[in-house]
């Protein structure tokens, strides 16, 4: 272990909570791309496939992991999608231009909903094409998914075997709608226009759906907040939610500034949050909109897994596409992101990791072999099963900071508190720093207080990582330099490391 030179105290105040924690939070992401869906969470001739084709290894990870909503078929795949490929007898291949691929449209609709019963009913969201279609065609896909019967679509899906409705409550009204790379890709008047049409014509059909209108796709976007701003004086009181995207990965080598990733998601969040106010104030709305951070992760995005596929007579169907491999390292930056959505969850009521199987995604799979857990798991999971429908403390925190190129002097450790639902307490923190230990001290807001277990995912090689042929070489470890005197936990943090601490009475 390294040299203890960082310290850091955070002082919990039982009497004051911050926010409810949405298990809409723990959400994730099933886009047409890569290997995600084909291979990854559907394949018919895998040794563990269910009669539906779908892949129980996979399930059971999925289950592990604690994901809520899936978000649905897209990404940027859905700005070119037709919904009724993927329902009925008579799939067509098509061209899928947003990753150079061909879709068979063997899984749709109908498979995701089957798919999500056998994972325990976890939510749909689902996202409609505003790239390259319209309100008319959302309309189209909301009567067939969701009037129970008695309507020409409504019966189709009938005849397509699906006698209940599938009761589709959240929904993305495009997706990236400002990225000149988006298929059918618009101004934020243009977007904004076709937005409110959508919204107010979805809501005609039922006035409780809610919906989400795309956002920046990042936060050095161009046009970042004054995106924000047109798009939401124009459909503000009709929608719920606004996006947020942000992914993160080492540039130039900067490691240093790539550690402290959640100084930037947090400023993204406090900017957007800051423009709905804004908004709000404009319009004299008493209406809420929150922020629903629908795609966040690493991802090595210049990298060799990232490159699409090139030719006019080159479209693989489920090519390998955006498969990283994470470390060590990356799962610290991980598992600091997921602290940062939980510390603004009174702004943040959604959120999807993206992605959930073989595209930059904490499960991975082999065809025809197995399935196993990147080192990203572990920080989704133990904070899903703690934090899910937990409450968010208000905390005083004083860290040692250290300075980084690309966000000045951050804190070398960042945290959050909750109260999970059995009354306990957790810590989710990480240490910032490459190179000292930090000297962690927790201030309880009482001294009824009498266990402590402290898990710290971390490896003196930070580039280690889990592979088809070594598993499990990177797993939380029991962290023995923990003790509980009274109203104090202390806990010594490796450099490069994510923790939790839960504290139970």
């Amino acid at each position: 272990m390294s040299d203890t030179q960082v310290q850091a105290q955070l002082a919990i105040e039982g009497a004051f909570v911050k926010a409810r924690i949405n298990p809409r939070m723990f959400g994730s992401f099933v886009e047409h791309l890569g290997r995600c869906v084909y291979t990854g969470i559907y394949e018919p001739h895998h040794p563990t496939a269910d009669s539906h084709g779908f892949r129980q290894d996979v399930i059971d990870l999925v289950k592990e992991l604690g994901v809520t909503t899936i978000r649905y078929p897209g990404g940027n795949f859905v700005s070119g999608y037709r919904w009724e490929d993927g329902v009925g007898d008579d799939r067509p291949r098509r061209l899928d231009t947003a990753w150079h691929s061909t879709e068979t449209n063997e899984f749709g609709l109908h498979e995701m909903a089957h798919w999500l019963t056998a994972v325990g009913g976890n939510e749909l969201m689902e996202a409609v094409n505003l790239g390259t279609r319209g309100t008319s065609e959302a309309l189209d896909l909301l009567e067939y998914a969701n009037i129970p019967q008695g309507t020409a679509l409504s019966e189709r899906r009938i005849r397509n075997g699906a006698r209940d409705p599938f009761g589709i409550r959240m929904w993305c009204l495009g997706n990236e709608m400002d990225g000149p790379w988006q298929l059918g890709h618009k101004t934020a008047r243009e977007y904004a226009r076709l937005a409110e049409i959508t919204a107010c014509a979805m809501k005609q059909i039922d006035p409780d759906l809610e919906l989400v209108v795309c956002g920046s796709s990042s936060h050095g976007m161009p046009t970042f907040a004054s995106w924000e701003h047109t798009v939401l004086k124009e459909t503000f009181n009709d929608v719920d939610f606004i996006s947020c995207h942000a992914y993160y990965h080492p540039e130039d080598g900067d490691i240093n500034s790539f550690l402290a990733s959640g100084v930037d998601m947090n400023s993204f969040i406090h900017d957007v949050a800051a423009v709905i106010d804004a908004t709000a104030a404009e319009l004299k709305s008493t209406h809420q909109v929150a922020i629903s951070f629908d795609e966040w992760n690493v991802w090595y995005q210049d990298s060799e897994p990232s490159k699409t596929p090139e030719g006019i007579g080159n479209w693989p169907q489920a090519p390998r596409l955006l498969e990283d491999s994470y470390s060590v390292l990356d799962a610290v930056v991980f598992g600091d992101l997921l602290i940062t959505l939980l510390k603004n969850a009174d702004r943040v009521q959604a959120a999807s990791l993206a992605q959930l199987v073989n595209v930059i995604a904490p499960i991975m799979t082999e065809p025809n072999g197995p399935a196993w857990r990147q080192t990203t798991f572990f920080p989704f999971a133990l904070t899903a099963e703690l934090a899910k429908d937990a409450e968010v403390y208000e905390t005083q925190q004083r860290s040692t900071r250290h300075e980084t190129d690309k966000y000045g002097w951050v804190d070398s450790v960042d945290s959050v508190a909750v109260r999970t639902r059995d009354d306990s307490l957790a810590v989710f923190v990480v240490n910032r720093s490459l190179d000292s230990a930090a000297d962690f001290t927790v201030t309880l807001p009482s001294s009824d207080f009498t266990r402590v277990d402290v898990s710290t995912l971390h490896d003196d090689d930070m580039s280690a990582a889990n592979t088809v042929d070594d598993q499990m070489r990177v797993s939380p470890q029991t962290n023995t330099d923990a003790t509980l005197e009274g109203d104090t936990v202390h806990v010594i943090l490796p450099a490069v490391s994510w923790s939790v601490i839960h504290i139970r009475k």
